[in-house]
Parts: C-alpha cells; sequence; structure tokens
C-alpha cells in the first residue's frame, strides 16, 4: 500500500515540475513574440541569477570586506570573459588573501 501511495506521490510531484516548463515552450513560440519582450526575456536569467548570488556574496564570510573583495575579483574576471573556473577560483583565492592578510 505504502509504495503505491509513494509512487503516487513521486508522479504528481513530476507532473507539477514538468507542466510549468512544458506549457510555456507548448504554447508560446519565440518566433512570435514581440522584439522588446524577447530582449526581455533574454536578460532574465542574468536578474535572476545576480538576486541570487549578490546577498550570498555579502554574507558568505565572517568579513564583508573580504567578500566584496572576491566578489569584485569574480566580477572582474567574469567580465573579461575568462572561464568558469578561472572565474570561481579567482573570487575565493581573493577572498583567502584578504584575510590572510588583513
Amino acid at each position: 500500500m505504502q509504495n503505491s501511495q509513494d509512487l503516487l506521490l513521486v508522479l504528481g510531484m513530476a507532473a507539477v515540475t514538468y507542466l510549468p516548463r512544458l506549457l510555456p515552450m507548448l504554447l508560446l513560440s519565440t518566433d512570435k513574440l514581440p522584439p522588446v519582450l524577447k530582449r526581455f526575456f533574454d536578460f532574465v536569467p542574468y536578474a535572476v541569477l545576480t538576486t541570487l548570488i549578490f546577498p550570498e556574496i555579502l554574507f558568505s564570510t565572517a568579513q564583508p570586506a573580504s567578500a566584496a573583495v572576491g566578489g569584485v575579483i569574480a566580477f572582474s574576471l567574469a567580465y573579461g570573459g575568462k572561464n568558469l573556473f578561472l572565474v570561481v577560483t579567482g573570487g575565493i583565492g581573493g577572498v583567502f588573501l584578504w584575510e590572510l592578510l588583513f
């Protein structure tokens, strides 16, 4: 009895998470969107990532100054077009050096 309820629960959760992703893809084609709206949707992932990452940068270490230094270094490397590994290690290295020196 419990296994069938678990299976129904998993299938229900799969439907609830899959449908919101599938329906816009089926109903809204990017070719039908106006250019202004299409451009807006191109920037949404960056805005969402910024709202998730920025507060975490400031409160990730004991010293907000070291977190800010690491964030600035990571942002500079990312803006310069460096790969993700270099951006992450540069930010971590900046925090480590700041806390080591100050």
